[in-house]
């Protein structure tokens, strides 16, 4: 089913015009820059890109090289970046607080932490109002575990496959891709279930998800009834009755999962899913790590998309615009439960954090940042679809507001992931032509599409263009 394409070698559209000047890169050349990652970075920390980018400045949804080359960011620090870079509201009210307090920690009162966890707090639905703040998601995670297993007084937590929870030793048995897995022992108490994935999974069709985009699949769903939702729930029921014993401390679930490439789930998956657990004396915890502060658009928190209520929500990534802040909010029957013994956060909820938090739920309120993720996600979506139905390798256009994936395949029919390589190829043409995306999935075979919340019609126009150029050099190559 390959066509070939004529020779289309560079994009029609230029890219959108920007007035921000960045300042002259100063610091050691690229050569050096390498050669110190070599010996003294940690080779974990990968980097992106056969040449990776030497990045030296940001500005809303712009991101400028040591060479003064502009990229539009499509992945936002890996969905970190939610108002935009440097975003002028959250750089004053930090470097305000940067002069008049860094830090004391939470054995003496500071106005920051107050105000914030009233403000966070007043986001939430009853009886969501209790906040610990923390650092990270992984340490989020790791502590609404905790959380729910002393509360309960039962052990096993549920995940469902696919998942990312963080990489610690503890929430690692919740995570389950196998890439990030080490052979170490971990995960005990943590069971997996099967993923709703409705692209991918055994069961899905075009009327299943909250999206403005379905999948290309065959539905035999009738009014009212979605045929997917129930074997989905089928399997869950399974694995709550040899996997686990009758009593679980609780189940983890992303609104949409995030590294997986935005995997949504059937309509009502998740109600059906509570209700099993809550039964068993479980509690139920959403990770909005990614999905949180408007990024869905339709709503503020991922969870609400689903008309549930969790026992307990982890937040971080967007919650600070980059600064490494991160929070868990419950009940407050829940939060005493972890008031037992002493259990302490020596950064948690530091003032210069609060403020971040802080003026980060100003700027999402004051530039309209869940409407723009609302409007021009669902553009955005809907232009993909087109490229959808035009190249057989694009498999599926899934998500909401700006939490989006592209998942890639060699055909429509098998839907098997089309091979790495080749991915890389069309990512590196993008990135060449000015616009960085991320990558997720089992595979590695979906883009992601998670920009910060303030970009414009006319920047999805411009990727969307460089991304169907990419699709055509490939289908040359290929052809």
């Amino acid at each position: 089913r390959q066509q070939k394409w004529k020779s289309s070698v560079s994009t029609q559209t230029k890219m959108p015009p920007c007035d921000f000047v960045p300042e002259k890169y100063e610091s050691y050349p690229y050569e050096r820059m390498q050669k110190i990652r070599e010996q003294h970075i940690a080779p974990s920390l990968r980097t992106y890109y056969k040449k990776p980018l030497l990045l030296h400045q940001g500005h809303m949804q712009w991101l400028f090289d040591h060479e003064g080359r502009r990229y539009l960011d499509l992945f936002a620090g890996i969905v970190t970046v939610s108002v935009g870079h440097c975003h002028p509201k959250v750089t004053m009210a930090t470097q305000k607080q940067l002069a008049r307090l860094w830090h004391t920690t939470n054995i003496y009162m500071y106005p920051p932490i107050h105000e914030y966890a009233e403000k966070l707090t007043s986001l939430f639905p009853d009886p969501l109002k209790v906040v610990y703040l923390t650092n990270s998601g992984s340490e989020a995670n790791d502590l609404a575990m905790f959380m729910a297993r002393l509360h309960t007084r039962n052990f096993d937590i549920i995940s469902l496959r696919g998942g990312y929870h963080g990489g610690s030793p503890y929430v690692l048995g919740l995570t389950s891709l196998t890439p990030y897995k080490h052979g170490v022992a971990n995960g005990f108490g943590c069971t997996t279930t099967m993923l709703p994935d409705v692209f991918r999974g055994p069961w899905g069709g075009s009327h299943c998800r909250d999206s403005p985009v379905q999948t290309v699949r065959k539905c035999s769903c009738t009014q009212g009834s979605c045929l997917a939702k129930d074997q989905y729930i089928e399997q869950f029921k399974d694995t709550l009755n040899t996997s686990v014993p009758k009593a679980v401390a609780g189940f983890i679930a992303e609104p949409i999962q995030g590294v997986n490439g935005a995997v949504q789930y059937p309509r009502n998956f998740l109600k059906e899913a509570y209700q099993l657990i809550r039964e068993r004396g479980g509690l139920c915890i959403s990770d909005e790590v990614q999905t949180g502060f408007g990024r869905t658009g339709s709503h503020f928190w991922g969870f609400q998309t689903h008309g549930v209520v969790p026992d307990i929500v982890t937040l971080a990534k967007g919650i600070g615009n980059g600064f490494p802040m991160a929070a868990v909010v419950t009940t407050k029957e829940i939060a005493d439960s972890l008031a037992q013994n002493l259990h302490f956060n020596t950064f948690g909820g530091n003032p210069l954090a609060c403020v971040a938090g802080a003026a980060v739920l100003d700027a999402i309120e004051e530039d309209g940042l869940q409407k723009n993720s609302e409007d021009v996600g669902t553009y955005m979506l809907l232009e993909l679809a087109k490229l959808r139905d035009k190249f057989e390798i694009v498999g599926d256009v899934r998500g909401k507001g700006l939490m989006i994936g592209v998942e890639m395949v060699t055909d429509k029919d098998s839907r098997r992931p089309l091979p790495a390589e080749e991915i890389s190829e069309i990512w590196e043409d993008c990135k060449d032509m000015g616009v960085l995306i991320g990558r997720g999935g089992l595979y590695s075979q979906t883009f992601r599409l998670k920009p910060p919340m303030c970009i414009t019609k006319g920047d999805v126009d411009f990727a969307v263009e460089v991304f169907r150029t990419a699709l055509q050099r490939h289908m040359e190559r290929t052809a």
